[in-house]
């Protein structure tokens, strides 16, 4: 093993983690056969199978198992010096690692860019992920700071609410009960409903806001992009339920409108969580304290929803 390089074990514990090279490729920016080499190196270092196929799914073989213990192990030495180096130099000059939901992905980076424009040379390492992958990133110690709707229950994390994030009901401005008022949970039911999928961070949300109704609601497909929804719902597909803050642009162009639904909007709140014993670099430090003192403000100036 003494010539295999920290390449490898990022790229090896990627598809160990995806259980699937051209995910793997794909979050790493690379092509599968690139992903596929490195593995095929790590591998000839081990002398060992790390992988095997069974059908068309890949498994970690018992070697995998161990060599994944090792390399998160490895990989996370690496980003603690990483780290350390890092609050040497301060903020300017620093690196903000910062994983947010993707709900987060439409106002997020015009933070970001504020946030640059006060600190000159940072460098900046943003990931966008559902909420699986982003609780992964925290367990994992792989960031310094996630935004997130839901903070975890099962994880030992600071969690500061920094601004309001509306949930709403929109349709296609040609849509039945667009122009209704106060419209109850059984003219609702009557409809057809485009949902994310079960799990994710806007379906835990939806149960939040309509309770013991929601197994009322005539689910007509539940798709995993938010952007495909959004253009089901143009095409008249059906209704949604959303973060306001994601169909912002289409609410401004007429595209979509907002159901006048008795209860709603469900008001919930964007967070700011890291590991409680995570020593935050200075950086980091001062984007959480940013986001606390203008974070609200900034999102409602951006996406144009006012709360």
């Amino acid at each position: 093993m003494k010539y295999a390089t920290l390449r490898q074990l990022k790229i090896f514990e990627a598809v160990a983690r995806h259980l699937s090279f051209s995910r793997a490729a794909e979050e790493l920016h690379l092509t599968q056969p690139a992903v596929s080499t490195q593995v095929g190196l790590l591998e000839e270092h081990a002398g060992l199978a790390l992988f095997e196929q069974l059908g068309k799914k890949i498994y970690l073989t018992t070697a995998g198992e161990e060599m994944l213990q090792y390399s998160c192990a490895i990989i996370q030495l690496f980003h603690e010096a990483d780290e350390a180096m890092a609050r040497l130099k301060g903020i300017s000059g620093g690196r903000l690692n910062i994983s947010v939901i993707s709900a987060g992905d439409y106002f997020f980076p015009r933070l970001l860019a504020e946030f640059t424009q006060l600190h000159d040379g940072i460098t900046l390492n943003l990931s966008v992920h559902n909420r699986e992958e982003l609780l992964h990133q925290l367990k994992a110690n792989l960031t310094d700071l996630a935004i997130m709707v839901r903070p975890p229950h099962d994880l030992d994390t600071t969690n500061e609410a920094f601004a309001p994030h509306p949930y709403i009901i929109v349709a296609a401005p040609n849509h039945p009960l667009a122009n209704q008022h106060s419209i109850s949970i059984d003219e609702l039911s009557k409809q057809s409903f485009i949902t994310r999928e079960k799990g994710s961070d806007t379906w835990h949300s939806m149960e939040d806001g309509f309770g013991d109704q929601l197994q009322r609601l005539k689910i007509a497909m539940e798709i995993k992009s938010t952007e495909t929804i959004k253009q089901a719902v143009i095409a008249g597909m059906g209704i949604a339920f959303l973060s306001a803050h994601t169909v912002s642009l289409e609410l401004q162009m007429n595209k979509l409108v907002v159901l006048d639904v008795a209860g709603f909007p469900v008001m919930l709140n964007w967070y700011i969580v890291h590991r409680r014993n995570k020593r935050l670099p200075p950086v980091a430090l001062a984007f959480k304290q940013f986001l606390l003192a203008q974070g609200a403000q900034l999102i409602e100036k951006i996406t144009g929803i006012h709360n």
